[in-house]
């Protein structure tokens, strides 16, 4: 029963942050379009951590694309990519080193989030160049900050992430 409270309240606090850091980016005009700086895309390294995160990054990353006006295909897709993401980094935690956890969420969202900028929003570029600046946007995003964010979590993650360390 404790684990279950745990894992509930690890997802809906990553989700709550997820949604904040969105939309502190969007309000900063860096959260959309052909070049996106997503501060929440940092988290997306937490599943090193805990499984709690990749539901809780689901449901921030559902909850943020709905509230910033996003058109329906950019909420599940741009979603599924996070998702994808989240679950890559889980999966390779334990077999590669530290710095490859932003690798799966890097691909996940420069493979799928330039054709919902390119078929869904019709935007002018093209899918190469997206990939470009979505690319380098996640770098910013989950290679830099995340990998930060990771550092400076790993030597609390016991006091922070408790029984549910992955």
């Amino acid at each position: 029963m404790k684990k279950n409270v745990l894992f509930i309240t690890q997802a809906a606090a990553i989700a709550a942050l997820y949604v904040v850091l969105t939309l502190l980016a969007n309000a900063l005009g860096l959260a959309n379009y052909a070049v996106q700086v997503r501060f929440s895309e940092a988290l997306t390294i937490l599943p090193f951590f805990t499984p709690a995160a990749i539901p809780g990054l689901l449901v921030g990353c559902l909850i943020s694309n709905f509230i910033c006006g996003n058109i329906i295909w950019d909420v599940i897709f741009g979603s599924l990519a996070t998702l994808l993401g989240a679950v890559g980094t889980y999966l390779i935690r334990k077999v590669l080193p530290d710095w490859c956890a932003c690798i799966p969420p890097i691909v996940a969202n420069t493979l799928i989030v330039p054709f919902i900028l390119a078929y869904a929003y019709k935007f002018e570029g093209g899918v190469p160049f997206f990939m470009l600046t979505v690319g380098a946007g996640e770098v910013i995003s989950c290679g830099i900050l995340g990998i930060l964010l990771l550092k400076v979590l790993k030597k609390y993650r016991r006091q922070i992430f408790g029984e549910l360390q992955a």
